[in-house]
């Protein structure tokens, strides 16, 4: 298997069909191949060989899927910023990977001169924004009109694919290395459950850095798809591209869900009748969110999908009958779903014996979807991949049926707006400030996140430090979704006899009542 067979089998099979609508551009499928496989051919000449990383940096765009399918036509490796990280996080991804060459676009051209500066293997950067090149970049237009096109490398099977970085417990993030074989199981296994509507359309409208819309993207293109784009999520823009590019299927994290049904814009009229699948993932959707999008939007089924960046990222699938009124009867609404096709999925205790169903031990996967390992660090691999298992750190139960119910977070982090938070590398950004003493980051219940990032902090003898102090302070080291959004000043934190923080003592007054201790 290798990515971009899908794209040759739709030039094959559908030459004429349109493959991507972005703005006022739009290419057959035809086209498409060919622009892929010029601009693999401009990495050449700018010195990709076999194995080399490049980064892109930007935005959503018929660009962006180009370049997926260019790098490794062209023999490269894909190395997809996090375009929610502070420059700090992206150029430690950048140095880290090894990573040559960068595309960039309008957002995040300032950064570039920094990139420039610190960045110790960067050598050359493509503007692919739709304004004027600046001078000191290569533009993403010419090089592809004077490259001529090269033939596919064919990286297949358990060659390198992509480095994706993921947050780290140890407050620095973690490569993981996708394969061919690893990436493309994983769509093959979203589209044996029929998501893909034979002619239909997708909409980039989750970043398409993250793993989940690369795999429903590769899914789409199976099918021969049409891909429609947005920036970046906004429900008025969503809505209008739904309607106007008559899409059938769209990713969305269940914020994002939320935020459309309660966005005046969709009381207008409109006709949406094209639409038939919601694909969400990262938590549960409330029911009472539910159930404003099943009215807002009849017919449209809604799909979970369950998983991590080192599952490439599928484990498990929680299908459309489970989120109707019968659903919701037999319990199955809570639920995570049940394996994919081609994975294999057990509820495991700390010796890695499975559990009896409805008792609550780790999620381990085993299948051609699990990660190679993390880039560089054979000690976290060893720890977390164990005779061929991965140990995904989250508590669950299964039922009788072999659907999955997340209990718990077993290691160390908090899921805010379908983002990935470590505490370690909250807490490492918070124990600089120099006001501080101690300090322990949990997650707690939000309405609007699903978890929110809360810090509980000693202070230093004679120190004033506030909460506004704290948030900036992070602001200026990580992410922002990944700052704490509310602080509590205590005078010491609860430590157990062997000196560990007690997290289940700072938790317990926020979770309280609740039937799960995670959002």
């Amino acid at each position: 298997m290798y990515l971009t067979q899908s794209l040759h089998r739709a030039v094959q099979q559908h030459p004429q069909r349109i493959a991507v609508r972005c703005g006022d551009r739009q290419h057959t499928f035809r086209e498409l191949a060919d622009r892929v496989a010029r601009l693999a051919g401009a990495l050449q000449q700018l010195g990709m060989q076999e194995g080399d990383r490049v980064a892109m940096l930007s935005l959503n765009s018929d660009r962006y899927l180009e370049y997926q399918w260019a790098v490794p036509w062209g023999g490269g490796v894909m190395n997809p910023c996090n375009i929610r990280w502070s420059a700090a996080e992206i150029l430690y991804s950048l140095d880290d990977s090894g990573s040559s060459i960068l595309l960039v676009d309008d957002t995040f051209r300032p950064m570039v001169e920094q990139f420039r500066r610190d960045a110790r293997t960067l050598r050359a950067v493509i503007y692919c924004g739709d304004g004027e090149v600046p001078a000191d970049m290569h533009g993403y237009e010419a090089l592809i009109a004077a490259t001529a096109p090269v033939p596919d490398a064919a990286r297949r099977g358990d060659d390198l694919a992509g480095i994706f970085y993921t947050g780290g417990t140890t407050g620095f993030p973690k490569g993981v290395m996708l394969s061919h074989t690893n990436m493309c199981s994983s769509s093959l296994a979203l589209h044996a459950e029929g998501l893909a509507t034979p002619g239909g359309t997708y909409l980039h409208a989750a970043p398409m850095f993250h793993l989940a819309d690369m795999a429903m993207s590769m899914m789409q293109a199976i099918e021969g798809n049409t891909h429609a784009f947005i920036p970046a999520f906004n429900p008025e823009a969503v809505l209008d591209t739904i309607e106007r590019d008559r899409v059938s299927c769209v990713l969305l994290v269940p914020t994002m869900i939320q935020m459309m049904v309660d966005h005046p814009t969709m009381q207008k009229p409109r006709d949406l009748s094209a639409l038939k699948t919601i694909i969400y993932g990262a938590s549960p959707i409330a029911e009472a969110v539910l159930e404003r999008a099943m009215a807002a939007l009849p017919g449209v089924g809604f799909v979970q999908a369950y998983g991590m960046t080192e599952l490439s990222p599928l484990a498990t699938v929680n299908p459309a009958w489970t989120h109707t009124v019968e659903g919701r009867k037999a319990g199955k609404l809570r639920a995570a779903g049940r394996a994919g096709y081609c994975i294999e999925l057990r509820i495991v205790d700390a010796d890695g014996n499975e559990v009896p169903r409805g008792t609550v031990g780790e999620v381990v996967v085993r299948g051609p979807n699990v990660m190679q390992g993390y880039w560089n660090k054979p000690e976290l691999t060893a720890a977390a991949v164990r005779n061929g298992w991965m140990h995904t750190g989250d508590g669950a139960w299964m039922d009788e049926d072999g659907f999955i119910f997340i209990a718990d977070r077993l290691k160390d982090m908090i899921i805010t707006g379908g983002e990935n938070v470590y505490s370690g590398e909250v807490e490492n950004a918070v124990a600089q400030h120099a006001g501080v003493a101690a300090c322990a980051v949990i997650g707690i219940p939000s309405a609007q996140w699903g978890e929110a990032v809360h810090a509980v902090v000693v202070r230093k003898p004679g120190q004033d430090v506030s909460d506004a102090d704290l948030i900036a302070h992070c602001k200026s080291l990580i992410a922002g979704y990944k700052c704490p959004r509310s602080v509590d000043f205590v005078d010491a934190l609860p430590i157990s006899g062997a000196g560990k923080v007690l997290k289940t003592k700072l938790r317990e007054p926020f979770w309280q009542g609740r039937e799960r201790n995670v959002a």
